[in-house]
């Protein structure tokens, strides 16, 4: 049960973000970096912060659906995120892994039975039923489900509703949505795995840029970014001129894929110091840090000192956009946490916009959350307050 004081925040959150279409300001996208100007430490880069809604509005519906991401806008979202993985005839689809026995219901039809398999993913072994396995046509026979069902019960409510769409299907929602709302909805698209793909003959990027120039969205001011935890992939498409700003994705653990395959030893820490981070920039508008590389957690999983992250980022010229901010206990620092600390609280809403509002006095300059109307109340709070 959310208590009633969150549940009333939660409402008006929402009734505040569906106001936002009375806006008509175009979401902030970067420039160049090379062109960027270092603001004063503890300031944003950009204009504007962002709202990024995670996989859509994934704390309320079953992610990567057309479903969420329609949400995400009508709550004040500036930008819609899918992750884009491939189907066994080359087209983009949404989801957040390219095995989809976690948010379809393929493992319950009986048909696709002889198609469970095993693949080893970016060195993990995994299994389960692969999107490149089946044509967009087969795929299309799927409902997508909560990929969270015991934490978040309420969303279950929809599954079997949508299905899994293309990224073509994104971007005319996004253009319907700008049209109607009065305000332009950006796209951040997410490569997934792109060294694997590229193993199996099914690349990503050329249908991604294909997929833009279609959409009249290749320009340099265009509301998009191009986003990946791979570095290989991101520096080809700056090299090949695609003009729309791109975002080096990071994480606290581990290496890029396409760095760990070709035997290097550059790991994510390597690229997010500030040596690295400059080395970063030669390709890259933007950044991706997960939450920790700018706030880390203590022993007793409350937030640390921060890190100088997003001043390091900044002074060579990077956005900053760290994932990912949600609302349930579950993800939040101990001490933002409500209720008894019992198992049965880890599905309530805790102290999120104190979160949210901890990094932006930072300096971010975007949110990934999957909670958009809360993104949107924080970043609100946050300005009236620098007024």
């Amino acid at each position: 049960m959310r208590r009633p004081v969150l549940t009333t925040l939660r409402a008006s959150a929402l009734a505040a973000a569906l106001m936002a279409p009375l806006a008509l300001a175009a979401p902030a996208v970067a420039s160049p970096a090379a062109d960027a100007q270092s603001p004063a430490d503890g300031e944003a880069l950009a204009e504007e912060v962002l709202v990024i809604g995670h996989r859509g509005a994934s704390g309320y519906r079953p992610e990567h659906t057309l479903a969420s991401y329609e949400l995400a806008a009508r709550m004040g979202a500036d930008f819609i995120e899918p992750d884009l993985v491939s189907t066994k005839d080359g087209v983009l689809v949404a989801r957040h892994e390219n095995e989809i026995s976690t948010t379809t219901d393929v493992a319950e039809r009986e048909e696709f039975a002889d198609r469970q398999t095993t693949r080893t993913i970016d060195g993990v072994e995994l299994t389960g039923w692969f999107t490149e396995d089946f044509t967009l046509e087969e795929l299309r026979t799927l409902r997508a489900v909560e990929r969270l069902p015991d934490l978040r019960e309420e969303n279950t409510l929809y599954d079997g509703l949508y299905q899994v769409p293309t990224f073509t299907e994104v971007l005319e929602l996004r253009a319907r949505l700008s049209e109607e709302l009065g305000r332009e909805i950006g796209v951040y698209p997410e490569t997934k795995h792109p060294t694997y793909f590229d193993g199996i003959d099914l690349s990503l990027e050329e249908p991604l840029v294909a997929a833009l120039e279609e959409a009249g969205l290749d320009e340099e001011d265009s509301p998009v970014f191009v986003q990946s935890f791979e570095t290989a992939n991101l520096r080809e498409l700056a090299e090949d001129g695609l003009e729309v700003p791109l975002v080096q994705l990071l994480s606290a653990t581990g290496a890029p894929y396409d760095l760990v395959a070709a035997g290097e030893d550059t790991t994510y820490a390597d690229l997010s110091s500030a040596e690295g981070l400059e080395g970063v920039a030669e390709y890259a508008s933007g950044v991706g840090p997960e939450k920790a590389q700018v706030v880390p957690r203590t022993a007793d999983d409350e937030l640390g000192e921060p890190t100088s992250f997003v001043d390091d980022a900044h002074d060579a010229g990077l956005l900053v956009h760290p994932y990912t901010f949600r609302n349930e206990n579950s993800f939040l620092p101990a001490e933002l946490r409500e209720g008894e600390g019992q198992a049965e609280d880890l599905d309530d809403y805790g102290r999120a916009l104190e979160e949210q509002r901890i990094f932006l006095e930072l300096g971010v300059d975007g949110l990934f959350t999957d909670n958009p109307d809360t993104g949107v109340v924080a970043r609100e709070l946050f300005e009236a307050d620098e007024d």
